[in-house]
């Protein structure tokens, strides 16, 4: 393990102790680091959608038509509950895609009244070649942890998450 170095969480943590040593600043500096973690993570994560001339969210929707399997099709709304968002926020993403060629709407053989969102063929090509950029990437951004350590931050983060979302 490296020697441990002072980062910024440690001088925002020296400043409030010495100001208020009554307060207990060690969640606050996890949870700084947590932060900051996610801003430094999610540059790197995007650098690899923009070098395909995608948005991290235009990804989203068609990582999540390329993992609904074969014919690579959903409705409009599954889509954006699927990713958590609101179905205008969803049309607007499915005008640009539909715009770059990646996706195309066409009429659900189920109810003539709705529509369904399908890749297309370059759609499903810009996918594949996006997708294991993305996952060789996620594994390069945790080469530094070892396995027993990516196991333990798995285990953390899943009892952290489960209670925050217990209490949402």
């Amino acid at each position: 393990m490296p020697d441990k170095k002072i980062d910024p969480v440690d001088v925002i943590q020296q400043q409030w102790q010495r100001e208020r040593p009554d307060l207990d600043g060690a969640a606050m500096a996890i949870l700084g680091r947590l932060g900051r973690l996610f801003a430094v993570a999610t540059g790197r994560i995007e650098s690899v959608f923009t070098a395909h001339g995608l948005q991290s969210g235009e990804f989203d929707v068609i990582a999540a038509l390329r993992r609904s399997g074969e014919p690579y099709e959903l409705n409009p709304s599954h889509l954006a509950d699927t990713l958590m968002m609101s179905r205008a926020g969803m049309t607007g993403r499915l005008d640009r895609l539909e715009k770059a060629g990646l996706v195309r709407r066409i009429a659900d053989a189920g109810d003539r009244r709705a529509i369904k969102v399908a890749l297309t063929d370059r759609g499903l090509e810009l996918i594949d070649i996006v997708v294991t950029e993305h996952f060789q990437n996620e594994t390069r951004i945790l080469s530094v942890l070892s396995d027993a350590d990516r196991d333990n931050l798995d285990r953390i983060t899943r009892l952290l998450l489960a209670d925050l979302e217990r209490d949402a």
